[in-house]
């Protein structure tokens, strides 16, 4: 019974990220989760204790996952710290067809919407960015180490300002729907770290 339970909720929740990538959160109803996902609609709340708690799960899923893949970039040992960067920052790229990684990344697409909305959303992006800011800045400390990332401003300020950047990047990109924002945001990042 736990077993299908975890798998019912990670299906819940699963589908809600690929409907909310595409619509913001506030325009997506439970119903369009629910019958998307094949779900009975009494049973949400057998998983979930609200919309809310549904959209906290959710953005911890996203960072579970997020962090995981960064952990990699940052443990690889055949990366000098300024490749983990360049590793993560390529990702940030939008892929073919698309015009920046929100359709691909909850925070571009979720932070301006439920910021205002939820405090216990809020608090979940909060910890989520720290998270990355943190990973970034351990790529800074091993690339100062190798001295692939000349010595300067203190890491986790570097950090927080190339995260920064790159967030702004996304949702310029968006807003203009023009992916040339991300070569820019490459230039910037090169200044940066030269």
């Amino acid at each position: 019974m736990e077993r299908h339970f975890d798998d019912t909720r990670e299906h819940l929740l699963a589908t809600g990220e690929a409907i909310m990538l595409g619509k913001g959160f506030a325009a997506v109803g439970l119903s369009e989760i629910l019958g998307t996902a094949g779900v009975p609609k009494g049973s949400f709340y057998h998983y979930f204790e609200s919309k809310e708690g549904y959209g906290v799960a959710l953005l911890e899923r996203f960072f579970t996952n997020y962090l995981a893949t960064m952990d990699g970039i940052v443990a690889d040992t055949s990366l000098n710290g300024r490749s983990k960067l360049d590793a993560y920052f390529s990702r940030r790229d939008p892929v073919s067809g698309e015009t920046s990684c929100e359709s691909r990344c909850l925070v571009v697409k979720l932070t301006g919407e439920v910021s205002d909305l939820s405090a216990s959303m809020r608090s979940t992006l909060e910890r989520g960015i720290s998270g990355i800011i943190e990973r970034l800045a351990a790529c800074i400390v091993i690339g100062r180490a190798d001295r692939s990332i000349p010595p300067g401003t203190a890491a986790d300020t570097l950090a927080a300002s190339l995260y920064q950047l790159w967030l702004g990047t996304a949702l310029v990109a968006k807003a203009q729907q023009d992916p040339s924002a991300y070569t820019a945001a490459q230039h910037a990042t090169n200044l940066l770290l030269a």
